[in-house]
């Protein structure tokens, strides 16, 4: 676990957990889950009256013995989970990487571990998705995410593709968010069709937050290359963390207008923090 810099224990201490959802777990091979379909787990779900063509099976002698009616045992479908990460490989998630790769082989182990479909994708063309499940691709999803080549793209939210995300019972979005808003607008719309359980995850660093810097100062835009000229004062400070407030809560703001759930995190507060209390405490993981 050196690449990615976790403790040794770590897949196991990930193995008590799962991904949380109340959306309807609607897979069309086996898993762990419980669907709200009808099917052959051992999770019983009600009784109805028996209806020609149904499994005899399923018949409770010990109801007819008592009212000389026939009613069969309704039991929960058990379904796969199907969960996608899409990961923000722009040039601006560059000092945010290693957290954010932590951030997303935790949450691909826990579903993995728990035998259901994971993909991942990072809005490269020149990456293919990752598409796996179960505990057997555990090693093969740690050499994907360990080898994932540095963030280079110019643009996430215009050019980033749903297209593997397709019918997925919870689709992880993993961004730190700073394009212009008017260009997450058309993407958190497109988001929902691909699952009725989207979560953005806002990734930030202290040094975005509130930069260190002060005098004149020359910025480069990490995407676009553009550069402009900057006297740092006590008013430039203000200004710029009032325009910073401002595009977080637009980004949240179209969340929710799209029904998408947001976690803002901060890369200074570790993985374990992030997972263990954050995102456990919004029971995005159980």
């Amino acid at each position: 676990m050196t690449v990615l810099q976790l403790p040794s224990d770590w897949i196991s201490r990930l193995s008590r957990y799962s991904i949380g959802t109340k959306a309807k777990i609607r897979g069309h091979h086996k898993g762990s889950h419980l669907s709200m379909r009808f099917g052959s787990s051992l999770d019983f779900s009600d009784f109805r009256e028996y209806h020609l063509g149904d499994d005899v099976r399923h018949i409770d002698w010990n109801v007819y013995a008592r009212t000389e009616k026939v009613y069969i045992k309704r039991f929960l479908d058990e379904q796969e989970m199907r969960v996608h990460l899409l990961v923000d490989s722009s040039k601006s998630m560059q000092q945010k990487w290693l957290f954010t790769k932590q951030l997303a082989f935790s949450l691909g182990m826990m579903v993995l571990s728990r035998e259901d479909r994971l993909t991942v994708s990072a809005g490269q063309k020149q990456v293919a998705p990752f598409r796996k499940k179960g505990k057997s691709a555990r090693k093969l999803f740690e050499h994907f995410i360990s080898n994932l080549p540095e963030p280079t793209a110019l643009s996430f939210a215009k050019t980033a593709s749903f297209h593997a995300a397709k019918d997925s019972t919870v689709l992880f979005i993993l961004s730190d968010g700073l394009e212009p808003i008017e260009d997450w607008q058309q993407f958190f719309k497109q988001a929902p069709k691909y699952s009725h359980d989207v979560r953005f995850l806002h990734i930030l660093s202290e040094n975005e937050r509130m930069p260190e810097y002060a005098g004149d100062v020359r910025f480069i835009d990490d995407e676009t290359g553009e550069a402009i000229n900057v006297t740092l004062t006590p008013s430039a400070y203000v200004s710029y963390r009032e325009k910073r407030e401002l595009h977080e809560k637009g980004l949240e703001a179209l969340c929710r207008k799209h029904g998408i759930h947001y976690l803002q995190v901060s890369i200074e507060e570790g993985i374990q923090h992030v997972l263990f209390q954050q995102m456990a405490r919004k029971k995005w993981i159980e």
